[in-house]
């Protein structure tokens, strides 16, 4: 019925209260900067983690507004001068999507070729602690693409909360030495390699309903194929209510396109790009390839599905949704995507 991957083998696992878990978060904060999601305002985001505002993080909810990208890739700094960066950052909360789409960005900024420093110390710095979705949103679409709504990838210690109990899977050294760090003030308790049916069950119920509400979204090997086929009046239809604000690609969580700005004083400034702003691709005497409007919206359309996979052999979208919540124009990628596989 289901082809959800059940964790046979843990690293380790461990069981705690409520109670012991927030205690547990409060030491952290006198070593480690930590960031998890918050309710406000009718959304969910990632907000700076006080005392005060621990029984206020929202566990098991798809997902924060902001992609995990934003830790790793500001959007905008100066890049002459050292980053400021001692403590290490603990994020809370960081679904499977985002943490798939470090996948792309790890093989794009840590290129053994050109290795960018500031995103490197970065994600060295970083400890994931990710959660799966107990529910889904209206354009969450990860299963489409071959992802469960379970970290299954690139998360340092996985967080669930079900029944009352916080259950802890540790996946890398990173996050046993976090744990370590702080288990002198909560009691962590071993628990063996079975997880509770009641985890099992909403796990497989989350995967069904997104893979019932998208099931006439075409896969991404049939997503790349239409997207090579298709005729520019596709695009042209499509393109019509797009107003290039280029919001689909700063809040995609695989987006990487920046440009780097000389100023005065030996500044030079690193600034988040997208490939929908007018003059993305112009170079030296006004040539513009994507000057037309709905070739450059399809070109966004060709990276994440052509272009980015055949170079880096990583998915460039991972079914988030965020592109859709976020377009003022009301371009639904995944209205497109059915029509041009019908």
């Amino acid at each position: 019925m289901n082809n959800l991957p059940e964790p046979e083998v843990l690293v380790k696992h461990y069981e705690l209260t409520a109670e012991a878990w927030q205690k547990a978060i409060g030491a952290m904060l006198g070593s480690h900067t930590v960031y998890a999601p918050v309710k406000r305002w009718g959304s969910m985001d990632y907000e700076p983690i006080t005392v005060e505002k621990i029984r206020s993080i929202v566990y098991n909810e798809p997902k924060p507004v902001s992609p995990l990208k934003l830790f790793l890739l500001p959007v905008k700094e100066n890049v002459v001068l050292e980053p400021d960066i001692v403590r290490p950052l603990v994020v809370i909360g960081t679904p499977a999507c985002d943490l798939w789409a470090l996948d792309l960005l790890d093989k794009f900024y840590l290129n053994s070729d050109l290795i960018d420093p500031y995103y490197k110390l970065r994600r060295e710095k970083l400890i994931l602690i990710g959660t799966d979705c107990h529910s889904s949103l209206e354009h969450c679409h990860c299963t489409s693409y071959g992802i469960n709504p379970v970290p299954e990838k690139n998360q340092d210690i996985l967080i669930s909360v079900i029944d009352g109990k916080v259950l802890l899977e540790v996946h890398t050294e990173k996050g046993e030495r976090l744990l370590e760090s702080i288990k002198g003030v909560a009691e962590f308790q071993a628990a063996g390699n079975s997880l509770p049916e009641t985890l099992l069950q909403k796990r497989r119920e989350v995967k069904s309903a997104i893979d019932k509400a998208n099931k006439q979204l075409p896969n991404y090997q049939e997503t790349t194929s239409a997207v090579k086929n298709a005729g520019e009046e596709i695009w042209e239809k499509y393109a019509k209510t797009c107003v290039s604000c280029g919001a689909c690609a700063t809040i995609c969580p695989t987006c990487t396109c920046f440009l780097l700005i000389d100023r005065p004083g030996f500044e030079k400034v690193k600034q988040m790009d997208a490939c929908q702003y007018p003059g993305f691709q112009r170079v030296a005497g006004g040539e513009d390839p994507h000057r037309q409007h709905h070739i450059r919206f399809s070109n966004r359309y060709f990276c994440k599905y052509v272009f980015r996979p055949e170079k880096f052999d990583a998915l460039a979208c991972t079914g988030c949704g965020r592109c859709i919540e976020a377009c003022i124009g009301r371009i639904n990628k995944n209205e497109l995507f059915i029509e041009i596989t019908r």
